[in-house]
């Protein structure tokens, strides 16, 4: 039997309404990263609307970075995401979100950056920088890159010879004393260079999440700076207050 859904939402569009219905599916799982969705004649009918109807919904789905519509075949889900809560550690906190994600380690060495220094406060412009890029196991998509930024302390100082422990950097961290208590973090858009195109295998100019985020210990001591580039299509901004 064809599934019939209700649109019964006062002051807000239709399109919008089948938007949201068809979003609530996405997010929980009921449609999967690559499914197809009902076409637009299934749609109408489930949703008794007309067809424009359909496609302004679906427009608006396309809107959020949950969709892609390929003329003549159909829409696809494009987003894959769960609630990640990267405290644990990006690699962690993918693996608990049900992404099957595969680390590259593509930087593990000394550096020096007085600017750097200067905008975090620290004396040494020596820093540990750790870059790192990950991409879907099952099918190599990219999923993100990371630049972290240690400044170079004696509990670090071994990192770039012995690795990371256990291939994790928030491991790293914490084995070593320097557990964050605060921080800040910033968002915004970066279209992906030529170079970071290359590194992720995506379109030069594609759109990606950028976040800048600083953590501290207790004491105030900057403890990393990390500059991500994150695939809309599995990540998202969401704020509580």
């Amino acid at each position: 039997m064809a599934r019939r859904t209700t649109l019964s939402s006062p002051g807000t569009g239709k399109p919008e309404r089948i938007a949201t219905v068809l979003e609530h599916e996405i997010r929980s799982g009921v449609l999967g990263f690559g499914d197809r969705l009902q076409s637009e004649n299934e749609l109408v009918q489930r949703f008794s609307v007309s067809r424009n109807t359909i496609r302004k919904g679906l427009e608006e789905l396309s809107s959020r970075g949950l969709i892609t519509t390929k003329v003549g075949i159909g829409s696809f889900v494009t987003f894959d995401g769960m609630p990640v809560d990267d405290a644990v550690g990006w690699s962690r906190a993918l693996a608990n979100a049900g992404a099957n994600a595969e680390t590259r380690t593509l930087r593990l060495e000394v550096m020096q950056d007085a600017e750097l220094a200067a905008t975090l406060g620290v004396e040494s412009p020596f820093f540990i920088a750790v870059d790192r890029v990950r991409s879907n196991a099952d099918d190599g998509h990219a999923i993100s890159i990371e630049r972290s930024r240690l400044p170079l302390s004696p509990e670090l100082e071994d990192v770039p010879l012995r690795g990371l422990r256990e291939g994790s950097l928030h491991q790293t961290l914490r084995a070593a004393g320097l557990v964050s208590d605060h921080g800040e973090e910033w968002v915004d858009i970066e279209m992906l260079s030529a170079e970071d195109a290359a590194i992720l295998d995506c379109a030069p100019g594609a759109p990606f999440l950028r976040t800048r985020r600083l953590t501290r210990a207790v004491d105030g001591r900057a403890i990393e700076y990390v500059t991500s580039l994150l695939n809309p299509a599995h990540f998202a901004l969401h704020l509580e207050f």
